[in-house]
């Protein structure tokens, strides 16, 4: 029966480094001895160098945001469109007139409704337009253009709040003169007798500016006219509508200022007093729509300057590899 050395004479064959012991046949033979290595261990990098090569190569890649590319793409398409639509109903509005009266009646061009339309459709083509190019072709420059638009508007919309709430005043006084040209107006433009119709009637429900005797300021409604139907009265948007039909008395204001009592035929409350009823009944919807309106282009200048960011990022990445 085979018996196993001791624990001494094991130890001490691997212990022992003089050659003749490692040469001993009875050793070898027992205990079989590994060779010994040729030169030092490899040096593996340590956790610090693996940290910093798997950094490098999650930043080698990263890509552009489809997510926010898609989202800006979408979102101004449909304003690109919007413009567009608004901008050709604003020209056509434009063609229909006389060019001639229009160019006579600069002074009030703002309060022109054809003119409205066609600065909000331009302007909201060439938003439209840079954001939706901007993201579709990566184009930093024209992302750039989008921001700072809507950062101009943003601005703009905050500044007329601010200045409206302090100067509110000064703010009645121009709605009155703004009005007051419309009233003076009001025969010979038709979308400024439109725009005034749908205020008195479907809005705000008033008639004049301040009551019923601003009509005096237009000549067909002026009590002192002559051969005019409509002297001394009202246009039929300042009628009070009929609860038993729901046909439209064109002549129904004609000749009513004529008569001591004309509160139960017609609107007897102003256009800007019925305004800053119809506000401070309506104030909450209105903040809500604002801030809306506020997060919105926020939001889209937010997603306009980190899909630049992504794309300019790209662009370094791709010079440091030429």
């Amino acid at each position: 029966m085979l018996s196993y050395p001791r624990r001494g004479i094991a130890y001490g064959a691997y212990d022992d480094t003089d050659e003749s012991l490692l040469n001993n046949e009875r050793f070898i033979g027992v205990y079989p001895m590994a060779a010994p290595r040729e030169g030092p261990p490899a040096e593996r990098p340590n956790a610090t160098r693996r940290m910093r090569h798997r950094r490098k190569k999650r930043r080698d890649r990263t890509e552009v945001s489809c997510c926010v590319k898609w989202i800006v793409f979408g979102q101004n398409v449909l304003f690109w469109i919007a413009g567009m639509v608004i901008f050709a109903v604003g020209i056509w509005a434009w063609t229909e007139k006389d060019t001639l009266n229009n160019l006579k009646r600069l002074t009030s061009v703002a309060l022109d409704p054809a003119f409205l339309l066609i600065v909000t459709g331009l302007v909201t083509f060439v938003i439209g337009f840079t954001g939706c190019v901007g993201a579709l072709r990566e184009n930093t420059f024209l992302l750039a253009t989008y921001a700072f638009l809507l950062g101009i508007i943003l601005l703009g919309e905050l500044t007329l709040g601010v200045l409206g709430f302090v100067f509110k005043d000064w703010l009645k006084g121009q709605a009155k003169d703004q009005l007051q040209a419309m009233i003076s107006d009001y025969r010979e433009d038709e979308d400024a007798q439109d725009l005034v119709d749908w205020i008195q009637s479907k809005w705000l429900q008033c008639c004049g500016i301040t009551s019923p005797g601003d009509w005096n300021n237009n000549i067909y409604f002026n009590c002192s006219s002559k051969g005019s139907p409509e002297a001394c009265g009202v246009p039929f948007s300042c009628c009070k509508p009929p609860k038993e039909t729901s046909l439209v008395n064109l002549q129904c204001g004609y000749g009513v200022r004529r008569r001591e009592e004309f509160a139960d035929t017609i609107f007897s409350k102003g256009c800007v007093d019925a305004a800053q009823t119809w506000l401070d009944q309506n104030l909450v919807i209105v903040a809500a729509v604002a801030v809306g309106v506020a997060i919105v282009q926020v939001l889209g200048i937010c997603f306009a300057q980190n899909l630049r960011a992504d794309i300019l990022a790209q662009k370094a990445k791709w010079n440091r590899y030429k």
